[in-house]
């Protein structure tokens, strides 16, 4: 999948302009990417228009018009954008509640290193590199991932014949996810 180039991005102005109807349909679009993992994780697979929408709204929201500080956005962003047989996955850890939040988030370290996308009865591990204000002794609220598929697994994904399932087995949270069949037709689109 190719990733976010400059001239894709839109001065803040003509953003305003068409943002409500690809807000919108990045969003439906996000509906049959959106999976949810237990009680307190989501996992959401992202695609190249959920990265461009992002760098669109970080745009928007901060109000960035440097062009230094544009190319910085581009770069950070496109690391969600998944490569030949990748799928990229953002996972979230959903406690409102602070004081319970802060508890699971110590009882979740290593969390990141416990996911994996099963197709077919065979394991891919998802990973991601730690964030910069990643502290020792805990995970973070949000996890940047990605998985890459062997070809058999990504050719049966793009035939939408596959029986897959995102999986944490984490010793403090176990949580199994099947894919349904409107999502890895979505996943299908990212491998072809």
């Amino acid at each position: 999948m190719q990733i976010i180039q400059r001239n894709e991005i839109l001065p803040i102005g003509e953003y305003e302009a068409i943002r409500p109807h690809f807000r919108a349909r990045v969003i439906e679009e996000k509906r049959a990417r959106r999976v949810r993992l237990g009680e307190h994780i989501t996992a959401v697979f992202e695609n190249r228009d959920s990265v461009l929408l992002q760098i669109q709204e970080m745009l928007r929201t901060e109000r960035i018009t440097r062009e230094p500080a544009i190319l910085h956005e581009i770069e950070t962003y496109n690391d969600l954008v998944p490569g030949d047989g990748q799928l990229s996955v953002t996972l979230f850890v959903e406690i409102a509640e602070k004081e319970l939040r802060d508890r699971l988030l110590v009882e979740l370290v290593g969390l990141e290193d416990a996911i994996a996308l099963e197709v077919d009865g065979e394991r891919f591990p998802v990973t991601g590199k730690r964030p910069d204000s990643f502290v020792e002794g805990r995970t973070t609220a949000v996890h940047y991932l990605k998985v890459t598929l062997s070809d058999a697994a990504a050719a049966k994904m793009r035939a939408r014949g596959a029986q897959a399932a995102l999986v944490i087995a984490h010793p403090r949270y176990e949580a199994r996810a099947e894919l349904a069949p409107a999502t890895i037709a979505s996943l299908a689109e990212d491998l072809a």
